[in-house]
């Protein structure tokens, strides 16, 4: 789990348990980032973690009963649960803040309720309800409260499912069975109840002799065990997923009464099981349950060729009711469990994945017991034959035929063209994903890699090429899941080679990833150097002043007459002019989900007078697949680096003209040596942070980082590494770079912003120097010309007039240039110096180490040692107190 994504957890949990005050989401984080730790939940600890709440429970009998429920709805992440509340159990000061927090939560919707009464009135009619009107409205009020608590019928639920289906494949409707399947019940093979009894018998069975009674018993119960009401015994209605009942005649004899009673649960079982079959059979509860119920239907008619021959036998006479009870014994086991299977995905509303989680727990159960094993192994062979087809072709061919929603992998349409467009690499995350309640229990360590799998060979399937895995072999379900296993492994490192050689050799991602690097990285260096001189007065414009054709222009021109004409990638380079400068994008993607958020997006907007420089970013087309890798995602952490860097080179080339038209001030007199040596101290103290910042990016972050990825592309061996590897590349570089946090990132961008004051200010006292200097020179320039002068003496003259009158209010600005350059350098001084003891805090508390060699770099000569040291100790005397 991302830092993110714990980041908007926390701050949801907070916000539900209404918790406010203390440290916030950060202190929580940072506990839970040092102490979470994975584990697995295993049927030990979660049986002690049932008995460890039910301790704790005011009602333990509610609560085991609850539990009961839920595990025989096979609910998922029960145990996990169990076992997490029972962690909270143990820590007293947990408990004791949620009483209390149970309690304020309770008090106040308590005051909401008193304060905010509603008062319900019948409305107003003018004519009255007639007898007839009454009773209706009397049937429709019973019919809701008798369904609130009901389970669904099976026609509405069948109804639900087949319109979700419908939906979901409008070109593929589910076929329907005719409406006589279900509206006739004596097609269905169970117990027919009337509403009007058969009627009394003439004599009574408990009159009779003993052996009349048993024979009319014996009678009776062959036809229960068909689903046939006797003479003697009838079926009880039954009400959604209850069990059935019988009522037997209460004159029979004490002893055969018993017997009876023995045998009865056998029906019970198959009256369940039949009426599972019949529901279960529809094309609306998928492939796998329609699987499992013609598996079933095979079991059934084991059972009723053996009632048939129970049959023959009492025909003939020779059929006691100890002997029923005989021959029936090892069948009630069978039936027994065949009707806990029916009732168990009937009450979880079972379908595909679940389905076979729920049989293959129960083979793993029946461990002791290698009878009832072998039956659940049967069923859950049968049943999963129809799931592991659509496993197959997903992993072997990476095609989803899955038209009832049973299978883990779900599909979403996405279009892939749109992923140039998307922040995120929306596509790779989002078309093909995994349905936790859907994953079979023995196929949830491979479920990964059986997404995984199935993506590879997707992606190069929709670049137009056929993929089978050549090792493809059917896979069957066994009790050891090595054999499946391996299957699955072995269709994994296929569809991950294809892949990664496809994009690899065939797309060329190395080389693009390379190219990428040379403009976004500026490790071009002449390009760039080209590409300023041609674009510096475009790019001083404001950004709505820009013409984009022009600058596309004079990027073709710069990439042609560079070294840059080399790459064969370079057409795909293209100008992007930003709607916000890079701090403010920086600082708005770093205020995510924090309190700063809001602060930001409700400040007044300052990209009003937005230069060109400023808003000025390079943007690359990438194509599919490698749009996967190269995602919109990853196109704007290299655009916030190289905007970073950009803004640095300028910065830079402002120093360097500066120190060129400086040069200038060695002919001016020696009085104003002491201004202009400060002047130049600071402009080189400036140059020289700058310098050295670049070269701390360029060479000691991205370089090295660059090599690290480099090498781990060459043994990665699937595209989920080669994204990882890529991330964590961007992710150190801009981590590196400052660029994650806000705090450094703010005084790196007000260093910037007195670097180029300080420019601008020089740049106008160059220019009134410069004015003061031609004024002297020229002397009386404002007569007109001589006639004895040369022309080109008076097209000089008539120029600096005009150059005089343009900039006459910058000759009076350098006044205050002494007090001005001091302020600059002290601004300059301090914000320095606050940038060092941040990094040098950073580097020693949160393990930054590669931060600390720009305080190497700047303090070389130990100038800044001794104000750092200061500050330490200051802040450590602070702390003390």
């Amino acid at each position: 789990m991302s830092e993110f994504r714990i980041h908007h957890d926390v701050n949801e949990l907070l916000s539900l348990l209404h918790v406010r005050g203390g440290d916030g989401a950060e202190g929580y984080i940072d506990l839970l980032q040092k102490h979470r730790t994975p584990y697995v939940t295993t049927t030990v600890s979660a049986h002690s973690a049932k008995v460890k709440l039910a301790e704790f429970s005011k009602t333990p009998e509610d609560f085991l009963r609850k539990y009961e429920e839920l595990k025989s709805k096979n609910v998922r992440n029960l145990d996990p649960l169990v076992y997490l509340l029972s962690k909270l159990c143990e820590d007293k000061e947990t408990l004791q803040f949620l009483q209390q927090n149970a309690k304020e939560r309770s008090e106040s919707s308590a005051n909401t309720t008193s304060t905010t009464t509603t008062s319900y009135s019948l409305p107003q009619t003018s004519t009255k309800i007639s007898m007839q009107e009454l009773d209706e409205l009397r049937k429709k009020l019973g019919n809701v409260t008798a369904s609130s608590n009901a389970p669904l019928p099976a026609e509405v639920t069948r109804k639900m499912l087949r319109d979700k289906h419908n939906k979901k494949n409008p070109t593929q409707p589910n076929p329907v069975f005719p409406n006589w399947v279900y509206d006739r019940p004596a097609l269905l093979g169970d117990f027919i109840t009337s509403p009007t009894p058969a009627g009394d018998p003439a004599v009574a069975v408990g009159t009779l002799p003993l052996p009349t009674q048993e024979q009319a018993l014996v009678e009776d119960l062959l036809f229960v065990l068909i689903g046939v009401d006797g003479r003697d015994i009838t079926a009880q209605p039954v009400l959604g997923r209850q069990n059935r009942s019988f009522i037997v005649d209460s004159t029979l004899d004490m002893s055969i009464k018993e017997l009876v009673n023995r045998i009865l649960p056998v029906a019970s079982y198959y009256s369940t099981i039949t009426r599972f079959i019949e529901e279960k059979s529809s094309f609306e509860y998928g492939q796998v349950n329609h699987a499992l119920t013609a598996a079933m239907r095979t079991l059934m008619k084991e059972y009723l060729i053996l009632v048939t021959q129970l049959e023959h036998l009492q025909r003939q006479g020779l059929l006691s009711l100890q002997k029923l009870w005989f021959y029936i014994q090892p069948t009630m086991r069978t039936m027994e469990i065949l009707a806990s299977i029916a009732s168990s995905v009937d009450k979880g509303e079972c379908m595909g994945g679940s389905t076979l989680s729920l049989l293959h727990d129960r083979t793993f159960n029946y461990t002791g017991d290698s009878q009832a094993q072998e039956l659940c192994l049967y069923l859950t062979k049968a049943a999963s034959v129809p799931y592991f087809e659509i496993l197959e072709k997903w992993i072997y061919r990476g095609i989803i035929k899955d038209p009832y929603s049973e299978f883990m992998v779900e599909e979403h349409e996405l279009q892939k063209e749109k992923i140039q467009e998307d922040y995120n690499d929306k596509y790779w995350d989002q078309r093909y994903t995994i349905v936790q309640h859907r994953i079979p229990s023995f196929l949830q360590k491979m479920a990964d890699k059986i997404l995984s799998t199935g993506k590879y060979l997707n992606v190069v399937r929709e670049c137009g090429r056929d993929v089978t895995c050549p090792d493809a072999k059917e896979v069957l379900y066994t009790l050891k899941e090595r054999a499946y296993v391996e299957q699955i492994e072995k269709a994994y490192n296929y569809a991950s080679k294809v892949l990664l050689d496809f994009l690899m050799e065939e797309k060329e991602l190395v080389s693009r990833l390379r190219s990428i690097k040379h403009y976004f990285l500026m490790d071009k260096g002449d390009f760039f150097v080209h590409f300023m001189d041609l674009t510096e007065e475009e790019l001083k414009k404001p950004v709505d002043d820009i013409v984009p054709p022009r600058l596309e222009a004079l990027l073709e021109l710069a990439l042609r007459m560079s070294t840059a004409n080399t790459d064969p990638f370079k057409d795909d380079l293209k100008i992007d002019l930003m709607p916000h400068d890079v701090i403010t994008q920086l600082l708005r993607v770093l205020a995510i989900e924090t309190k700063q958020e809001k602060a930001i997006i409700n400040a007044d907007s300052t990209d009003a007078a937005l230069s060109g420089l400023e808003a000025f970013s390079f943007d690359y087309i990438v194509k599919w697949p490698l749009s996967l890798i190269i995602n919109r995602k990853a196109l704007t952490r290299y655009q916030m680096l190289f905007r970073h860097m950009f803004y640095c080179k300028h910065v830079e080339r402002l120093l360097c003209n500066v120190w060129i038209s400086n040069k200038d001030f060695k002919e001016y007199a020696l009085h104003l040596a002491k201004w202009f040596a400060a002047a130049f101290a600071l402009r080189q103290r400036m140059l020289n942070f700058v310098q050295n910042i670049q070269y701390y990016m360029m060479f000691e972050v991205m370089e090295p980082t660059w090599h690290v990825l480099e090498n781990n592309l060459k043994t990665a061996s699937n595209i989920d590494d080669v994204l990882c590897h890529h991330t964590s590349f961007l992710d150190n570089c801009l981590k590196d770079c400052m660029l994650t946090n806000p705090e450094l990132l703010r005084i790196f961008s007000k260093l910037m912003s007195v670097c180029v004051m300080f420019t601008s200010c020089m740049q106008r006292f160059t220019q009134s120097m410069r004015l003061e200097r031609l004024s002297l020179e020229q002397g009386g320039v404002d007569g007109p010309p001589a006639q004895s002068e040369h022309a080109e003496e008076a097209e000089k003259k008539r120029l600096a007039t005009k150059f005089l009158a343009e900039h006459a209010d910058a000759i009076q600005s350098d006044a205050g240039f002494e007090a001005t350059i001091s302020k600059f350098d002290s601004n300059f001084s301090m914000l320095l110096l606050d940038l060092l003891d941040k990094l040098s805090i950073y580097s020693t508390n949160d393990c930054e180490h590669s931060m600390i060699s720009i305080i190497y770099r700047l303090d070389f000569n130990g100038f800044y040692t001794e104000r750092l040291e200061r500050m330490a100790v200051e802040r450590s005397q602070k702390a003390a107190a």
